[in-house]
C-alpha cells in the first residue's frame, strides 16, 4: 500500500513567490544525514600487525649498498631486477597488448560510467513536448472542426532527503575504485606470468643445451664401445646398453623441446599474439635471482591491489545498506511545467495561450509485505560477505608470502646440495669412463654413472627453475611494483593506439 499526496496549483499567468521558497526549503532538506551506517574498515584477521612474517628468517633481504638488484619496491618496474633486457621488452609489450588487461581496463571505464550515472540523480529531469492536431466534435447536433496546438517544458526533481542518492553514488564510487584495483591486480598477474614463462623457457633452453652436450658425449661413448667390440674387448650387450642410453637421452630431449614450444605459445598469448606469429630464439639464461625484501605483514594490506579491491567492495556493500534503509522514508517530488496551448495553427507563442503549473507530491509506502525489511537484511548480509571476503583475501595473501619465503629459503639449501651431487656424479662418470677405456671396469658401471650425472644436472636446473618461480610468486604476493599512492591513475592508463576507440 502506497499513499500519494500531491499539490498542484491551477494554471496562472505568473508564478507566485511561494515557488522559490519551496525550492529553497527542499534544497535545505538535502543537507540532512544519509540513511544507513557510516563505513568502518573491517578488522583484519589476527596476525596483520605482527612485526615480521613467520618464514622471514629463511630469506636474506637486500641491504643498503649491497650488490645485486632489488625487486618489489612500490612503483618500480620490478621485472627489471632480473637483469634481462629481452625480458624487459616482453613485459612492456604485454602491458600494451594483453587482451585480459584490455578487458579489465574496459570494465574499469564501465564502473566509472556507473558513477556518473548515479550522480545524475542529484539533478532535475527536464523534458520538452509539442503537439498539434485537427479534430471534429459535435455539440447539440452541430458538427464543428478545429485545429489545436500545444507545447510545454516540464521539469521534475526528487530531493535526496534521506541520502539514498548519496549512498548510491558512494557505492558506485567504491565499486569503481575496486575495479581500478582489479585492473592493477590483473596487470600484476600478467607481468608475473610473462616473467615466469620467460624464465622457465630459458631454463628449457638450458636443458636443451644440456641434452645436446649429453647426446654428443653418449655418441662418442657408443663409438668407443663399438670400436672395442670390434677389437674383442666389449660385448654386444655393451653396445646395446650404449645405444639404449643414447636413445633415451634423445627421447628426453624431444620432451624438453615440447615443453619449450608450449611455453613459447603461452608467452605469445600473453603478448596478445597468435602463437604462429611469435618466435623466441634460444638463448642462454641471462637473468639472476633478485633480492626481494618482503616487508611487514601490515605493509601487505597497503600494497596488494586484490586486498584493496576487496576492501573497497566491502565499503560499497556498506553503502548499499543505506540505499535499502532509505526506502523506509517518504519521497518528495517537485515538478514544474510551462508552455503554450491554443486553438488553430496560428502563432504558438501568444501571451493569452501561456500556461504553467507547479506541483509537489509526497509518497510513502505503508505496507509492502516485508519487502523493504528483506532488502535491508539482504544488504547487511552482503556487507558481512564482503567483509569476510576481505579478511579471506588478506589471509590468502599472507599464505602466499609465507609459502614463497619458505620455498626460497629451502630451495637455496637444496641448490647447494644438488650442486655437490652434480659435481660428484660427473667425477664418478669421468673416472669410470677412464677405467672402461683401460679395461678395468664393465660398461654397465659407466652407463649408471652417465645416467646419474644427467639426472643430477637436470635436477639442478629444475631446482633453479623452482627458485625463479618462487621469486616471481613472492614479488607478486608482496604487491609487485604496484603503487598504493595512486591506484586509480596507475590502474587505468590511456588506451594504446591499437585499442579500439568509440566516438
Amino acid at each position: 500500500m502506497r499513499l500519494l499526496f500531491s499539490f498542484a496549483p491551477r494554471p496562472r499567468q505568473r508564478a507566485p513567490g511561494m515557488a522559490a521558497a519551496a525550492v529553497a526549503a527542499a534544497a535545505a532538506l538535502m543537507a540532512g544525514c544519509a540513511a544507513g551506517p557510516d563505513y568502518a574498515l573491517p578488522a583484519p584477521p589476527p596476525g596483520a600487525d605482527l612485526p615480521a612474517f613467520k618464514e622471514s628468517s629463511l630469506w636474506q633481504p637486500a641491504m643498503p649498498g649491497q650488490a645485486g638488484s632489488e625487486a618489489g619496491a612500490p612503483g618500480s618496474a620490478w621485472w627489471k631486477a632480473y637483469g634481462d633486457p629481452a625480458l624487459d621488452a616482453l613485459v612492456e609489450q604485454a602491458n600494451q597488448a594483453n587482451q585480459s588487461l584490455r578487458q579489465a581496463e574496459a570494465q574499469y571505464r564501465q564502473a566509472q560510467a556507473l558513477v556518473q550515472g548515479a550522480r545524475a540523480s542529484f539533478f532535475p529531469t527536464v523534458g520538452l513536448a509539442a503537439s498539434a492536431g485537427r479534430g471534429r466534435s459535435i455539440s447539440d447536433g452541430v458538427a464543428a472542426e478545429g485545429n489545436s496546438h500545444a507545447w510545454s517544458l516540464q521539469a521534475s526533481w526528487e530531493p535526496d532527503l534521506w541520502g539514498s542518492v548519496r549512498r548510491s553514488v558512494e557505492a558506485a564510487g567504491d565499486n569503481a575504485a575496486a575495479s581500478a584495483f582489479d585492473l592493477a591486480a590483473a596487470r600484476l598477474a600478467v607481468q608475473a606470468a610473462v616473467v615466469n614463462g620467460y624464465l622457465q623457457l630459458r631454463l628449457a633452453d638450458a636443458q636443451k643445451a644440456l641434452y645436446a652436450d649429453t647426446i654428443a658425449g653418449y655418441q662418442k661413448a657408443l663409438a668407443l664401445t663399438q670400436a672395442q667390440q670390434r677389437a674383442g674387448v666389449a660385448t654386444r650387450a655393451d653396445v646395446a646398453l650404449a645405444q639404449s642410453t643414447l636413445a633415451a637421452a634423445q627421447a628426453q630431449a624431444v620432451d624438453v623441446d615440447l615443453t619449450r614450444r608450449q611455453l613459447e605459445h603461452a608467452l605469445a598469448v600473453l603478448l596478445g599474439q597468435a602463437p604462429a606469429a611469435f618466435t623466441l630464439e634460444p638463448a642462454p639464461l641471462a637473468a639472476a635471482l633478485p633480492l626481494t625484501p618482503p616487508g611487514l605483514p601490515s605493509e601487505l594490506l597497503q600494497r596488494r591491489p586484490d586486498i584493496a579491491a576487496a576492501e573497497r567492495r566491502a565499503a560499497a556493500a556498506n553503502a548499499s545498506i543505506g540505499v535499502a534503509q532509505a526506502a523506509w522514508f517518504p519521497s518528495l517530488t517537485l515538478s514544474a511545467s510551462g508552455g503554450y496551448q491554443g486553438s488553430g495553427f496560428g502563432p504558438w507563442f501568444l501571451t493569452p495561450d501561456r500556461v504553467w503549473a507547479l506541483g509537489a507530491a509526497l509518497a510513502a509506502t505503508l505496507f509492502d509485505g516485508g519487502a523493504r525489511s528483506a532488502q535491508v537484511e539482504h544488504a547487511r548480509a552482503g556487507f558481512d560477505a564482503a567483509a569476510a571476503n576481505y579478511r579471506q583475501t588478506v589471509l590468502a595473501g599472507f599464505q602466499e608470502v609465507e609459502d614463497n619465503l619458505a620455498a626460497l629459503g629451502d630451495l637455496a639449501q637444496e641448490e647447494i646440495a644438488q650442486q655437490e651431487a652434480a659435481r660428484a656424479a660427473h667425477v664418478a662418470e669421468q673416472v669410470l669412463l677412464a677405467q672402461y677405456r683401460a679395461g678395468t671396469t664393465i660398461y654397465s658401471a659407466v652407463i649408471a654413472a652417465q645416467t646419474q650425472a644427467l639426472a643430477a644436472d637436470r635436477a639442478l636446473l629444475q631446482v633453479r627453475g623452482r627458485q625463479f618461480a618462487a621469486s616471481v610468486a613472492l614479488i607478486k604476493a608482496a604487491g609487485g611494483g604496484w603503487d598504493a599512492s595512486a591506484p586509480a591513475q596507475q590502474a587505468a592508463p590511456a588506451v594504446s593506439s591499437s585499442s579500439p576507440t568509440h566516438e
